[in-house]
């Protein structure tokens, strides 16, 4: 007789963790074909289209990446956040929390131009740090889940928003509920003519490297991961693990911020109830598919941002629904959760009998 069981591993193979997210985006696929053949499409077909569509072009290329830009910080934002075991599910309203402050700066007078771009950045960096540090404080002063606070002010600030859009803050221009634009001399630079290649973008991939040199290089980073790895022997060692957490709040919360502030500045110079398709919540799919690496989040948001890129094209050309593009994303978080399962097991065959 055989049987399987599972073994705790000694150490994990360097190889089996850069294999494990290929395998479970491709594991994904293999589910989600199913799907694709009961719209009644050819699979090979429709994932040729979904995937090759968006970069068979400058355009596609460029809006590809445009669409990875947020998704780039709100996975950072995540992953610096996991690291400390600081459950950060709010980095969507810490994205609208910069959002709102980048469209407020942006659209002050009187400001010099040249001043504009940095103000911005500061103000929706710090709002979305401040906003995260909400969650925070209640898990370290009051012990309440960072999870579910983290998760509501989601909620909390989206229908803030709403009410001010609604009210105070609605364009008198057009007299939708949308944000005032800001003004001209604040928008990002555009990086390639007759494109929507902003400064944000560049800012996207700038921070990941960047956020990897803090985490590896720099005594908060230590701090951070020893915090995250055991916080009581982390306690015993002299770092102050409430300090820690609160850090990490202020630096998850402040590129989940960025992300607002590129949407902003550099896309749709306004705030608008749907600004957020969901980029906070795709950050932790895009964290956990990178293994909360900051250079691996690059490449799989690079990934998502095809997917959403390509959707459209592969439903023109297939009839496959482009809700499509959201069944990959959730699945691949289900196959990553399962796939990180055999980083600290083995399967073990035994026979008997």
């Amino acid at each position: 007789m055989i049987r399987m069981r599972l073994e705790r591993r000694d150490s994990t193979p360097a190889w089996l963790n850069l294999a494990l997210p290929v395998l479970a985006v491709l594991a994904t696929l293999v589910l989600c074909s199913g799907l694709v053949a009961m719209a009644g499409a050819n699979v090979w077909t429709a994932y040729s289209k979904l995937f090759l569509s968006a970069l068979d072009s400058r355009s596609h290329i460029v809006e590809t990446f445009v669409k990875a830009a947020p998704l780039i910080f709100t996975g950072l934002a995540v992953a610096v956040a996991f690291r400390a075991k600081f459950w950060n599910i709010g980095a969507e309203g810490q994205l609208l929390a910069g959002a709102m402050a980048a469209a407020f700066i942006g659209g002050r007078e009187g400001l010099p131009a040249w001043s504009m771009a940095p103000l911005m950045i500061m103000a929706g960096g710090l709002a979305g740090g401040l906003w995260a540090c909400v969650p925070a404080i209640l898990k370290t002063r009051y012990k309440v889940d960072d999870v579910v606070t983290s998760l509501l002010l989601n909620f909390v600030i989206f229908y803030a928003m709403t009410a001010l859009l609604d009210g105070p803050w609605k364009d008198p221009l057009s007299g939708y509920p949308d944000s005032p634009d800001i003004r001209m001399d604040a928008e990002f630079p555009i990086l390639l003519e007759r494109t929507r290649l902003h400064l944000g973008v560049l800012l996207a991939l700038l921070a990941a490297p960047a956020v990897w040199w803090i985490m590896r290089r720099t005594s908060l980073g230590f701090a951070i991961r020893a915090v995250g790895e055991n916080p009581v022997a982390s306690r015993y060692a002299g770092i102050g693990t409430g300090a820690v957490i609160m850090m990490t709040a202020l630096l998850s919360g402040a590129l989940a911020g960025l992300a607002g502030v590129g949407e902003v500045a550099g896309l749709h110079f306004q705030v608008m109830s749907g600004i957020s398709p969901g980029y906070g919540y795709t950050g932790i799919v895009i964290a956990m598919l990178a293994r909360l690496n900051p250079i691996g989040v690059v490449p799989a948001a690079l990934f998502f941002a095809v997917i959403v890129t390509g959707a459209e094209s592969m439903s023109r050309a297939t009839g496959v629904p482009v809700f499509l593009a959201e069944v990959i994303q959730g699945a691949a978080l289900l196959t990553m959760l399962v796939a990180l399962l055999f980083t600290s097991y083995r399967v073990r065959i035994a026979r008997h009998g």
